[in-house]
C-alpha cells in the first residue's frame, strides 16, 4: 500500500462518524508499522479519545518508530482530553503525515511545530481536499464563527415545490426522503419558518433504520405564533429554539419555556438572517440545514447567506402559473443579477436527482 491508500483508510473511518462528533471535527488515524497496519482509530464523540489516542493505543509498542496517518492536524492544547500532539512525540513514532491543518486557534499549526521541534518527520498535503470536505462545517465555523447554512429543496422538472392549493407530498421518492434524513443526520441543527410549523406540524427529527442524531430544531417565528400543541414542541425528541423578534414580552415566551423550549429574541423589529446566524454561532451550532418554504429559502438567497444548496428533483411535471417554486421574495430585475452557482455533483436517487451547488465566490456573497 502507498501512502494514499494509508489516509485514504484514515478518511473513510473518519467519514463513518460524521454527524456525531460536533462540536469536534471527524478524524480518522492508521499508525502503520513496517508496512503493516499496526493501529487504527476514529474519533467518535466530542469528550472521548481522538482518533490519534486509539490509533496509537492499538499499535502499542509498535508505534515505536512507525508511521501515522491522521485527516487533520493533531491537537496540542489541553481540552477534554491532552494534547495528541505529546503522545506522538512520547510513543516514538518517526513520521507524521496528516491530510490538512487545523484552523482551531488553540492548535493552527502550533501541533506541527510541537512534532518537528521534537525531531518528528511531519508531511502535509495527503488527501487535502477529501479532508477539507468532510469537515466543511467545522472549517467554516472556526472561520467565520457563524454555522455552514445547506439550504434543501425538492421540486418536480418544472421547477414547483407545491401545487397551487399547496399540496406537496410526496414530491420525491421514498429514498430521497431517506436520504434526506442522513443529510439531517449531519448537521447541527435544522431551520423552518412557522409557516411550515403551523401547516405541516412536523417533528424534524431523523429517522433513519439504525436511528441517528436529532438535530437541533430552529424556528423562525416573528410573532410567536407557534401553536404549543405542535411537534416541535410537545415531543421533546430534540431541543427546539423559537428565534423571534423584539416585540415579544418575557410574559408571550413563559408558555413556550414551560414545555422546555428555548426562546431567543433578536434585537430586530423583523427577524434578520445575519442576526439568526450569529446568535446560532454563539450557541456553538457549526451547522444548519434548512428546509423551509420559499419565503424562508427566499430570504437566504437574498441576502446570500448560505455555502450549499441540495436540490432533488423528481421526474414528475406540476405545471400552473400559481404553483409554488423553491424560492419567494422579490427576486432580481435582471439575469445578469442572478447569484450564480457551481454544481458540484451529481446522482441518481431512486428515480430522482440530487443536485448539489455551491455559490461562487463573488465579491458580492456573505463571507459569514
Amino acid at each position: 500500500m502507498e501512502h494514499k491508500d494509508y489516509m485514504q483508510l484514515a478518511l473513510t473511518m473518519a467519514a463513518a462518524t460524521n454527524g456525531q462528533t460536533s462540536p469536534n471535527p471527524a478524524v480518522g488515524a492508521v499508525v502503520v508499522k513496517n508496512g503493516e497496519i499496526a493501529g487504527m482509530g476514529a474519533h467518535l464523540k466530542a469528550g472521548e479519545g481522538h482518533a490519534e489516542v486509539l490509533a496509537i493505543t492499538a499499535a502499542g509498542e509498535k508505534a515505536d518508530g512507525a508511521d501515522i496517518y491522521v485527516t487533520l492536524e493533531p491537537c496540542s492544547h489541553y481540552g477534554r482530553t491532552p494534547p495528541c500532539s505529546q503522545l506522538i512525540i512520547k510513543s516514538g513514532i518517526k513520521r507524521v503525515f496528516i491530510a490538512t491543518t487545523d484552523p482551531n486557534p488553540l492548535v493552527a499549526g502550533k501541533g506541527i511545530e510541537q512534532l518537528r521541534q521534537a525531531g518528528v518527520e511531519v508531511h502535509i498535503g495527503e488527501g487535502r481536499e477529501e479532508a477539507l470536505e468532510l469537515n466543511k462545517h467545522f472549517f467554516h465555523y472556526m472561520k467565520y464563527q457563524t454555522p455552514y447554512v445547506t439550504l434543501k429543496t425538492a421540486v418536480t422538472l418544472d421547477g414547483k415545490t407545491a401545487v397551487a392549493s399547496g399540496d406537496s407530498k410526496w414530491i420525491t421518492s421514498e429514498e430521497s426522503r431517506l436520504d434526506v434524513h442522513y443529510d439531517r443526520h449531519r448537521h447541527d441543527a435544522i431551520l423552518v419558518g412557522v409557516n411550515t410549523i403551523i401547516r405541516d406540524n412536523p417533528h424534524l427529527t431523523t429517522r433513519l433504520p439504525q436511528g441517528g442524531k436529532n438535530p437541533i430544531r430552529i424556528i423562525l417565528d416573528n410573532t410567536l405564533r407557534t401553536p404549543l400543541e405542535s411537534n416541535v414542541v410537545r415531543d421533546k425528541e430534540s431541543k427546539t429554539i423559537i428565534m423571534t423578534s423584539d416585540s415579544i414580552t418575557e410574559e408571550d415566551k413563559v408558555p413556550y419555556l414551560q414545555e422546555g423550549c428555548e426562546v431567543i429574541t433578536l434585537p430586530d423589529k423583523r427577524i434578520d438572517l445575519q442576526s439568526v446566524l450569529k446568535e446560532l454561532g454563539k450557541n456553538s451550532i457549526q451547522s444548519v440545514y434548512v428546509e423551509g418554504g420559499s419565503s424562508v429559502h427566499g430570504s437566504f438567497l437574498e441576502q446570500k447567506a448560505f455555502q450549499e444548496l441540495i436540490i432533488y428533483m423528481a421526474p414528475k411535471l406540476i405545471g400552473g402559473r400559481d404553483a409554488h417554486t423553491s424560492f419567494g421574495g422579490s427576486g432580481v430585475s435582471a439575469i445578469k443579477e442572478g447569484l450564480e452557482m457551481n454544481i458540484v455533483s451529481m446522482k441518481t436517487i431512486g428515480p430522482d436527482i440530487k443536485i448539489t451547488a455551491h455559490p461562487k465566490k463573488h465579491s458580492n456573497m456573505k463571507e459569514g
